[in-house]
Order: C-alpha cells, then sequence, then structure tokens
C-alpha cells in the first residue's frame, strides 16, 4: 500500500521502470520511474554526507524543473522535511520562513543567489548553501562529496512522518507552517487522481510553481500516486502553453484564474483550430483552483478552447484538493467548487451545527489529507483543528444537491451598516464586464457605515473604460447598496504565487493611493 513518498517511487520503479515520470522541455532530459528511484536515493545519500539527519529540514528557493523536482523528491522520500521557499515573496516573509522553519540547508538557483544573501544576512544561525543549476544540478563537488562515497542505508519513512512544511501565502500577517505527512501527501495526490478519473496513460502539464501546494500536490503528486508523467517547465509562459500540450501530448493541466485570462487573450494568435485540431486530442480538461473563477471566465474558456474546465477547492493545510466538478458527463456546476473527493465537508454555523441547503456557515474538512499541525504556533494548531476536522475560515454553502459554494473567507466579509456582503459577488460581476482582466471588492473603513465597498481593477491590453461606466454596471447587477462606491484602477493587483489575489492586502495600497504615496 501507497503510503508515503518512498513507496509510490519504489512501486512504480518496480512496475514500469521504464515508464517517463518527468518531462524537462527547457533542457531536454527526461527521468524514468526507475531513474526516479536512483535520483531520490542519490540525493538521500548526499544530504547524509553532509551531516543533514533524518527529520531535519531542507529548504529551497528554486523554479520549477528537473532538479527542483528531484530535490523536491529526494528530500521527502529520504525522510527528511522539504521547506519551500515562495520565489515571488517579500524578504520579510522569507526572513521569516528560512528561520522559523529551523532550516539546515537550503539549494539556490543563480537567480536567486543575491535574494538569497539578502535574507542569510537577517537570519542569525548558520545554513549551508548549496547552488542548484537545472542545468548541471546541486554543486555537490563544491563541498567535496562523491556519490559513490559509502554510506549507511536510506531511513525510510513512516505514513506518520512529517514529509512536507509549507507556509501559508501570509496575506494578513507572518505566515503559518502547514507540518505535512507522507501519508497526507499521498493522500493529497490520490484524492486529485480519484476526482479526475487520471490513469498512468495521463500527462500533467505543470506550469504552477511548486513551492506552492498546487504546482506541490496537484501536478506532482498525483501522476507519482496514478504513476502518470508530468511536463514542468522552469516558468509559466502564456505563449508556450499550447505548444507543450501538443509537442508531449499532455491530457490535462492544472491553472488559475490569471491563467486562464493570458490565455483568453492570446488565443486568437495561437495556431490552433481549437475543438478540432488533432495536436490537441489528447488534452481532456483543465482544472482551476487557489482562487475564484468567475462563471463568466469559465463559459469564454470553454467557448473559445472548447475544452470542459474543472473548478475545484484545495488548501495549504490540505495537501491540496479537497472538493471537485466532476469530469463530464456528470454534472458541473458553474460558481461551484464540486463534490468533495477524499474528504468529508460540511457547512457549519457559528455555534457547530450543520447548515441546511443554502445557507451560508464555515466550511469544516476531515480527511486523511489534513496537516499534522502548525508549526511552533499552538494558537493556530488549537483554533483551527479541532476533534479531527480542520476549521478553514471560508465561507460558504452547499445546494442540494451536495455542490458546494464559496462565498469568501471570514475575514474578508465586508459589514456595510450592518449587513453581511460577500466581496466575491461584486468581483463576479465585474469580470462580466468585457475590459476587466483582474477584479477584487474590499471593504475599507467609514465613518457612516462602519465599512465601504470599493473595488480595485485591472483593464486587459487594449481596452478602456470609464469609473462611472463600471459602476453603473455594478449597479444594475448588485444595486447600490452593494455596488463599489469608488472604483481603483490599477496597473497590478498583489498575488500570492499561485495568482490568487491578495485581497486583504488591497486597504493598504488604497491608503497609500489617498495618501499620495506610489
Amino acid at each position: 500500500m501507497m503510503e508515503t513518498v518512498r513507496a509510490c517511487i519504489e512501486q512504480h520503479a518496480d512496475a514500469s521502470p521504464d515508464r517517463p515520470f518527468l518531462i524537462a522541455p527547457d533542457i531536454g532530459k527526461t527521468l524514468s520511474f526507475a531513474e526516479l528511484k536512483v535520483a531520490v536515493d542519490d540525493v538521500g545519500r548526499q544530504l547524509d554526507q553532509l551531516d543533514i539527519a533524518p527529520g531535519a529540514k531542507v529548504a529551497f528557493l528554486l523554479n520549477n524543473g528537473y532538479w527542483t523536482l528531484r530535490l523536491f523528491l529526494g528530500v521527502m522520500a529520504s525522510s527528511r522535511i522539504i521547506v519551500p521557499l515562495n520565489a515571488v515573496a517579500g524578504t520579510v516573509q522569507l526572513v521569516h520562513v528560512l528561520d522559523h522553519s529551523d532550516s539546515e540547508i537550503v539549494f539556490v538557483a543563480p537567480e536567486y543567489r543575491d535574494k538569497l544573501a539578502e535574507i542569510m544576512a537577517q537570519v542569525e544561525r548558520p545554513i549551508r548553501v548549496i547552488e542548484v543549476s537545472d542545468d548541471a544540478g546541486p554543486e555537490w563537488q563544491a563541498t567535496g562529496l562523491s556519490s559513490s562515497r559509502s554510506v549507511n542505508s536510506p531511513a525510510l519513512p513512516a505514513p506518520d512522518d512529517i514529509a512536507l512544511l509549507l507556509y501559508t501565502s501570509g496575506s494578513t500577517g507572518l505566515p503559518k507552517g502547514a507540518m505535512i505527512s507522507h501519508r497526507a501527501v499521498v493522500n493529497g495526490g490520490r484524492n486529485v487522481t480519484v476526482g479526475h478519473q487520471l490513469t498512468a496513460a495521463d500527462r500533467a502539464l505543470c506550469v504552477l510553481p511548486v513551492y506552492h501546494i498546487n504546482g506541490a500536490m496537484v501536478t506532482v503528486s498525483a501522476p507519482l500516486y496514478s504513476g502518470g508523467s508530468v511536463v514542468m517547465p522552469r516558468r509559466f509562459s502564456a505563449k508556450d502553453y499550447w505548444r507543450l500540450v501538443a509537442e508531449y501530448r499532455c491530457t490535462w493541466s492544472s491553472i488559475v484564474p490569471t491563467i486562464i485570462k493570458y490565455l483568453l487573450d492570446r488565443a486568437a494568435q495561437e495556431p490552433y483550430d481549437f475543438g478540432n485540431d488533432e495536436r490537441l486530442a489528447a488534452f481532456r480538461f483543465a482544472r482551476s483552483a487557489s482562487a475564484p473563477l468567475a462563471a463568466v471566465t469559465l463559459g469564454q474558456w470553454e467557448q473559445v478552447f472548447k475544452l470542459p474546465m474543472i473548478e475545484t477547492l484545495g488548501l495549504t493545510e490540505t495537501a491540496g484538493t479537497v472538493s471537485s466538478n466532476p469530469l463530464p458527463p456528470a454534472p458541473r456546476k458553474p460558481g461551484s467548487v464540486g463534490l468533495p473527493y477524499g474528504n468529508e465537508i460540511i457547512i457549519v454555523d457559528e455555534h457547530g451545527q450543520e447548515c441546511p441547503p443554502q445557507q451560508v456557515g464555515e466550511l469544516i474538512i476531515r480527511g486523511n489529507n489534513l496537516l499534522d499541525y502548525y508549526y511552533k504556533n499552538p494558537q493556530a494548531t488549537e483554533s483551527s483543528l479541532r476533534a479531527g476536522w480542520f476549521f478553514t475560515g471560508d465561507l460558504g454553502m452547499k445546494d442540494e444537491d451536495g455542490y458546494i459554494f464559496i462565498t469568501g473567507r471570514s475575514k474578508e466579509l465586508i459589514i456595510r451598516g450592518g449587513e453581511n456582503i460577500a466581496p466575491r459577488e461584486i468581483d463576479d460581476v465585474l469580470y462580466k464586464h468585457e475590459a476587466i482582466l483582474e477584479a477584487a471588492a474590499v471593504g475599507v473603513d467609514d465613518e457612516n457605515y462602519g465599512q465601504e465597498v470599493v473595488a480595485c481593477v485591472v483593464l486587459r491590453n487594449g481596452y478602456e473604460c470609464a469609473e462611472d461606466e463600471l459602476k453603473e454596471f455594478c449597479e444594475k447587477a448588485v444595486g447600490s447598496y452593494k455596488s463599489p462606491k469608488i472604483i481603483y484602477f490599477m496597473d497590478d493587483l498583489p498575488k500570492g504565487p499561485s495568482g490568487k489575489i491578495l485581497r486583504l492586502q488591497l486597504p493598504a495600497l488604497i491608503a497609500k493611493l489617498h495618501s499620495g504615496k506610489t
């Protein structure tokens, strides 16, 4: 039974040694399951020789790629704990993560060498640094080490051992570290496999960073569980997306709403006859997660690309996916994150009682893919993990068929004159306007109402739109009470590594605009 990362690798290496697991198009390399087993054993031996003991934390500051995935899986398979560092996070958050995690060693790409030096200068304890080039791999030779040196047999991880220490986005403060076991990692991959009916014949295109739960669990852990394969470029490129799908016969991909909009914006430039092009015939579906997907955007995707878009829900603390819309021909409901897969999900009121259909409450989740605890944060652990349930802080409801609809985060709720307003309701309206690329409504302090509704938007390239036009557009849909009183036009909105808009950072940006700061 596969309950650890190592067990997954060994089972597929024994059963299908020559089957490809990883394709790295940027450097033209492929890694079979047999080669993956050799690779993770080599990582384990090198860490032994560096005196990095089982259970120690190993961090990396890398883009996606061939060596990143070897390290990511090799650290876990050798009974260490991998600590991915968010390459686009600010220095304050990275200093906190590197120090708070107690990482003993960090692997860094050449392009992040200066960034890491700035971070390390603010961490008082010593941490070993090894540079990793995706073309040449880690600089093991610089350490004087050789993989041929005799070492002890590798420590075999147990299902309950921690495999992954992944930090939340920290949109409301310093990020929390979720301690995720091997069992949770494997079950995270299993949930995606079952929910999307994946087999060993499926091939994922991974364009989301492995330092985020979506990239790590959905498009790495799921193929690792199912015995499929993954195509992993260093980073997302809108102009390369469909070329990679066609060239490598990818069957599915996990993306986020921002990427969906980028792909739609350049669809007319693509040399493919979507829906009829044999080069894309293997591609079965795409899935959206990590941020709400407006129903109008989903409709545009399916109209333009002639492919199903599967809305899902996943969290860092649940090792990825907890619910998904089923694949066609089963019913999918736009705006819904679907049905639970591998988890129990219920909606509860403020007293912890389960809500009836159509009543908004907090989502709580139970399953084998939950985090064990927050690292060095017993208060957060106690408030979030209760009697085997994880209290997400997400607000939502179920319909009569059991489909889940997310209405927002409890901390993001706008309370205007005593009435609760879900910001996503306003977002969805704004996204229906053809000029809008990104949108986020938020509450700001107001003397008369407690909070007032405002919105921040980014326009699509080549489009123009006046504030009054957008405000009138919203008023027709949601009424004047919920409609934004001010709309701010911005070049970009703050986002986390998955592309999720960090709504709670917007009030501070708005305050800067009013104070004349840039």
